[in-house]
């Protein structure tokens, strides 16, 4: 189903952006339930199957991520870059008859009225959450943080540069943007379109790293209604690298070092040569040699290219640093 938009002038004026690690957590436990998700993901999922395995809560997650979402579940974040534990905190304290409401949306009456009373249900998967998190998110969210931020500034940047509708435009192929209403899915997708008013509360755009490659909607009556897009970038974050130790010798040397250093975040060709004040064509011979020893991925995007360190590198950093 096609999802429109409809945004007053004032309400474009209020278009922001966000990150959400309750979301993220969310739609990565989805994915390690089986539920959507793409290739991209594969090496992480292996990751979290087993520890997911032995999780008590399985059964009532797999009934909640299964299917249509609950809304609580996806809190609009009041600042740019809320904490994990303070999102987590506002969902115990979610309107148990919001809860329910979302619930029966989700599951249909006779299933939501199988389910623990909202307060305790709440309570349940908040706990589930924070275990999920700490052991399968928190150690990548340094790395997944950096590349969401990333893509905010590239946003920014577009916006700046050629306005709301040049933002939207190159947002996602299933986003279309023409004059005050923004169709979701509306490329691709035939049948009937749910319309949404903004009511006044504006749009968030959140950028997503478990949500890739898909554009999610969301609308609460209590917040603004927002767009989860997929980040650029993604493919980078769970590459394995084979080095070797020929390639390794071949990172020796003050600028490979530098270069290491810095790629703790994806940044693009020109980019690494500002920082380093080298040129262009150094960075890629240098980017080379470190790709060589696996110790850098690339992941094209378009006339675009993205470098970031792999686990090996950050694990050379980290012992460089240790030192």
């Amino acid at each position: 189903m096609a999802v429109e938009i409809r945004l007053s002038a004032a309400e474009v004026a209020r278009v922001r952006f966000a990150v959400s690690p309750l979301a993220e957590t969310v739609l990565g436990l989805r994915l390690a339930l089986g539920v959507g998700g793409h290739d991209v993901h594969r090496a992480w999922v292996r990751e979290a199957r087993p520890v997911l395995a032995g999780e008590t809560e399985l059964p009532l997650l797999r009934a909640l991520l299964t299917g249509c979402l609950p809304s609580f579940f996806f809190p609009v974040p009041e600042l740019r870059l809320p904490s994990f534990e303070a999102e987590l905190a506002g969902l115990r304290v979610t309107d148990p008859e919001y809860t329910a409401a979302e619930c029966a949306a989700a599951l249909g009456a006779a299933r939501a009225r199988e389910l623990p009373d909202p307060v305790a249900l709440l309570g349940r998967l908040a706990d589930a959450l924070q275990r999920f998190h700490d052991a399968l998110v928190a150690p990548h969210w340094g790395r997944m943080l950096a590349l969401l931020e990333v893509d905010l500034g590239r946003r920014a940047v577009t916006l700046v540069d050629r306005g709301v509708e040049g933002l939207f435009a190159e947002l996602h192929e299933d986003v279309v943007w023409r004059e005050g209403e923004l169709l979701v899915h509306g490329r691709r997708r035939a049948g009937a379109v749910w319309t949404v008013e903004a009511g006044g509360h504006g749009l968030a755009l959140l950028p997503s790293v478990f949500g890739w490659p898909d554009v999610m909607v969301d609308y609460s009556p209590r917040a603004a209604a927002s767009i989860r897009y997929p980040a650029a970038g993604v493919g980078l974050l769970w590459e394995r690298p084979r080095p070797s130790s020929a390639g390794l010798a071949a990172v020796l040397g003050r600028t490979r070092a530098e270069l290491l250093a810095v790629l703790g975040e994806p940044l693009s060709t020109p980019q690494l040569a500002d920082r380093l004040g080298v040129t262009p064509s150094a960075v890629s011979q240098h980017l080379g040699a470190l790709r060589g020893a696996g110790l850098v991925a690339t992941r094209r995007t378009g006339r675009s290219a993205l470098h970031l360190r792999t686990a090996v590198g950050a694990v050379l950093v980290g012992e460089a640093e240790a030192v």
